[in-house]
């Protein structure tokens, strides 16, 4: 009876040791799954989201760019025209066209995916730092140390721009600051990001992690970019970033 007994519970006991791992090997495969709905998920909504912003950029370069362009040329026509007395407020307005003319042609650079590709990320950073101190909302500087290493995938210089495009909105909204700094640092492995302001901060912890936020982390996850976020009130917020890039 005591090996029968011995018998029935070495199995009870083996029964019980195959049924747990095979429930965990259930809920592994479940998280796993979910895990790969989730990044699938976000890769589609990045891809609707880059045509979208491409639509608009070449929407605001074909269309609103002629339109603009047009109505600069009609402006300096009139120009030479009119009488000395407004001669002065016809060129006044000419030159506010220009400078639409200008911002809007930015602006769509920034928008198309296509031509962020082309230029790489780093022109394509340099080109919204520019547009940004040309707005006359905040003065930004950008920062590179180390030499230049290209990406193997394109497409993670398009998320790192969206990321970055993201914290810039992000300050302009809400941040109240006066200055934007941008830094670059290549290093062999990796490049390192940091970008901060000198604005009114906020508590990352109990804030509400909005639209900006969550797409700026589930976008570094897309790119196995280690993110981090600091903020305290008047003291602005800094956003920390490490992408490991292959080289070509």
């Amino acid at each position: 009876m005591i090996v029968v007994l011995i018998i029935i519970a070495t199995l009870v006991i083996l029964f019980f040791i195959i049924f747990q791992k095979r429930k965990n090997k259930i809920l592994l495969d479940k998280l796993k799954q979910q895990q790969e709905f989730e990044e699938e998920l976000v890769k589609t909504q990045q891809e609707i989201q880059e045509e979208t912003l491409k639509h608009v950029g070449r929407e605001l370069h074909d269309n609103v760019g002629q339109l603009l362009s047009f109505a600069t040329m009609q402006m300096n026509a009139a120009a030479k025209v009119v009488s000395e007395d407004v001669k002065s407020k016809v060129g006044n307005a000419s030159d506010a066209l220009k400078e639409s003319l200008a911002e809007v042609r930015a602006l769509s650079k920034s928008l198309n995916s296509d031509v962020i590709t082309n230029l790489g990320f780093e022109a394509s950073v340099k080109n919204e730092i520019h547009r940004l101190n040309k707005s006359g909302l905040i003065e930004a500087q950008l920062t590179i140390n180390g030499e230049r290493i290209n990406f193997e995938n394109k497409k993670d210089e398009i998320i790192l721009f969206r990321i970055l495009q993201e914290f810039f909105s992000n300050t302009l909204k809400y941040a109240e600051a006066e200055n934007l700094n941008v830094a670059l640092a290549y290093h062999t492995d990796y490049l390192g990001i940091e970008v901060s302001d000198n604005g009114v901060g906020f508590d990352v912890e109990n804030a509400q992690q909005g639209s900006g936020m969550t797409n700026m982390r589930k976008r570094s996850e897309l790119i196995d970019a280690e993110f981090q976020l600091q903020s305290e009130h008047d003291k602005g917020t800094v956003l920390r970033m490490k992408y490991p890039y292959k080289i070509i």
